[in-house]
């Protein structure tokens, strides 16, 4: 099983940034792929980031390339997602989610950022963008 925790969330100015935290634990042998998730009231999660934990090869959506960075530490598995120029629009609960064993192109496929590829998921943090 694996359990995912986020961290990092708060209130940040327009224009501030932000660095969300993933911690991953438990049997992580077989998960090959993390993605941080936005989910805003009434909407659907939609996919920001993803990340193959073994290669580190990453990708991003279009509506946040430039602003929005995914990294992992690789001591600790620990998946970040940098974000930057926040505006109100990135006001959500943020969440981070864990597929595996996925072949090592598939993070630069669209489905890295579909909710309906990952298993499991973590309770979120709360992102407020707001002057």
């Amino acid at each position: 099983q694996v359990t995912l925790v986020e961290s990092g969330g708060g209130v940040v100015q327009p224009g501030g940034s932000l660095r969300l935290s993933c911690a991953v634990s438990g049997f992580t042998k077989d998960v090959t792929n993390i993605a941080w998730f936005r989910q805003a009231p009434g909407y659907n999660r939609e996919g920001r980031a993803c990340i193959n934990t073994k290669t580190a090869a990453a990708a991003v959506d279009a509506s946040v390339k430039g602003r929005f960075t995914i990294s992992r530490d690789n001591a600790d598995g620990t998946v970040y997602l940098q974000m930057e120029n926040l505006g109100p629009r990135d006001t959500a609960l943020y969440v981070c989610a864990a597929t595996t064993n996925k072949p090592g192109h598939w993070v630069q496929s669209r489905q890295c950022l579909s909710r309906h590829e990952y298993e499991t998921w973590g309770r979120g943090t709360q992102v407020t963008v707001s002057a």
